[in-house]
């Protein structure tokens, strides 16, 4: 790969994998006050006896599952870059510092 090009890839992963971090820190924010609804959510499932506590209950557990499946497919998303990254890194060599 030319010095330029390797150079350019290099530049254009790092940006992405600093947009795909930031993504997941944000997601994983809103899963963590999902879980504390979800954990109120519940207990008031149980307490209460009428169903739309229960069908609450259920509809914000599918929805944080679905949330955590997206910070699952976030963080694999950030190991794939990352390894990217390290990989044009190792392929580095001086002569591509002026190119």
């Amino acid at each position: 790969m030319g010095s330029r090009l390797h150079k350019r890839r290099l530049e254009d992963v790092q940006r992405e994998l600093s947009v795909a971090r930031e993504s997941l820190h944000v997601l994983e924010e809103q899963v963590a006050v999902w879980n504390d609804a979800l954990d109120d959510a519940r207990i008031r499932a149980l307490v209460a006896e009428a169903p739309q506590q229960a069908h609450d209950y259920d509809e914000l557990s599918r929805h944080v599952a679905a949330a955590n499946a997206e910070m699952a497919r976030r963080a694999a998303e950030v190991r794939e870059l990352t390894t990217q990254r390290d990989e044009l890194l190792r392929n580095w060599t001086p002569k591509d510092d002026n190119g």
